[in-house]
């Protein structure tokens, strides 16, 4: 097996989520996909298990014996922090969005080795932008270098966040909502977590808070942390789980409000 070097791997990713969002945006013009619900609330599209599948079979194919977490296909193995190698993959992150024929929808692919998450590729086919972002070499968008903003203070912050399929689990975030709306400039919910990390490293959200899935995160994650943002977790990580794979308590910033608002979200939890 090549020893490949991260940007080789990073090149490969790439090509592969942008081959594999020719795929939705062809799924969503023939309109040729089922839809039904997993777990009850959740939507899956035939799209999001056919780009799934797509995506694996060309991971093994390049990178035959690495270990591979997605959405579909291997959902049960979200914590298999054993893994030397692990590629981390959400086929359709949005799939609401895309179902329902709106433009935030993307292709996550990221890959850790040793628990440290290292290239992160998100594809978002109808925004026709590509992220990428490899250890130690900075992110980018189309090709472009990017940096988070600089917004120093709450008042002055776009917020950006996302709410559980289940609506019983709502209800205890919206402390959370509150003290945002009453301290920041404004709050998005754009549906697809990875294009919102994006848009915190690239400057056109200030930050960004949600518990998700580790594929929803880990190649945003990656972006932001190359870009510049601070990226982080309001409460403490297990101590049997990977940084860069615990999916909750997410808090993703422009460095310089990135304390002002953990103490905020923290605060609102601790008035629930």
């Amino acid at each position: 097996m090549p020893a490949y070097t991260l940007k080789e791997r990073l090149d490969i990713a790439r090509s592969i989520a942008e081959q594999a969002g020719q795929m939705i945006r062809q799924a969503r013009q023939e309109q040729s996909f089922g839809r039904h619900y997993k777990a009850g609330d959740e939507l899956v599209t035939d799209a999001d298990v056919a780009v799934d599948r797509f995506i694996s079979d060309q991971l093994a194919s390049h990178f035959p014996g690495e270990t591979r977490l997605s959405e579909e296909l291997s959902p049960d193995q979200a914590f298999n922090e054993s893994a030397p190698q692990l590629w981390v993959v959400d086929p359709i992150d949005g799939t609401v969005n895309f179902a329902q024929g709106l433009r935030h929808v993307a292709v996550s692919i990221g890959w850790m080795e040793n628990g440290v998450a290292k290239i992160g590729v998100v594809h978002a086919p109808f925004l026709e932008e590509t992220f990428t972002a490899a250890e130690g070499a900075g992110a980018f968008c189309n090709d472009q270098p990017i940096q988070p903003s600089d917004a120093s203070e709450l008042a002055r912050s776009l917020v950006a966040t996302g709410f559980p399929y289940q609506r019983e689990a709502r209800e205890a975030l919206l402390p959370r909502l509150a003290a945002v709306l009453s301290n920041c400039r404004d709050i998005r919910r754009n549906g697809a977590a990875a294009l919102d990390i994006c848009d915190v490293a690239c400057g056109r959200l200030d930050a960004y808070y949600e518990s998700v899935s580790p594929w929803d995160f880990v190649a945003g994650w990656v972006v932001a942390r190359e870009a510049g943002a601070s990226v982080g977790h309001l409460y403490d990580v297990p101590a049997d789980v990977p940084v860069d794979l615990y999916s909750q308590h997410l808090l993703v910033t422009t460095p310089a409000v990135h304390s002002a608002m953990a103490r905020l979200l923290r605060d609102a939890d601790s008035d629930a």
